[in-house]
């Protein structure tokens, strides 16, 4: 079902810059899911990505804790360095999974893809 979540907001993305079409739903430990597309910008680095659209989602409706995210992708990719840093400010044990359209998906924790993340210190 994620993977249907993810791929279908993945359709709505604006990618005119690149082609590149991204999805993303992620799962609030309440079980809500939030979905978020990719969001290109002529000043590139304006671009919002789609994990990062869905934890802003989320997080605008009051959920701050996650466990899990689905990234849809022409070819599984994972997630960019600064939504690796995003999601492992809320959960660095979220499961990530890297799909493509037709279901095939890896699946890792934002610990794994960023070892080493920035934490807040208490």
């Amino acid at each position: 079902m994620l993977i249907e979540v993810a791929a279908e907001t993945r359709q709505m993305a604006y990618a005119p810059y690149s082609g590149y079409r991204v999805g993303a739903a992620l799962v609030g430990a309440s079980g809500m899911v939030y979905s978020g597309c990719n969001v290109e910008n002529a000043s590139f680095g304006l671009t919002l990505c789609a994990e990062r659209a869905a934890v802003v989602k989320a997080v605008s409706e009051g959920e701050t804790a996650f466990a899990a995210i689905v990234v849809v992708t022409d070819d599984g990719a994972t997630p960019c360095g600064a939504c690796r840093q995003v999601l492992a400010e809320f959960n660095p044990d979220m499961i990530v999974y890297m799909a493509r359209p037709d279901g095939r998906y890896t699946r890792r924790t934002v610990g794994e893809l960023l070892p080493d993340s920035f934490t807040l210190r208490r």
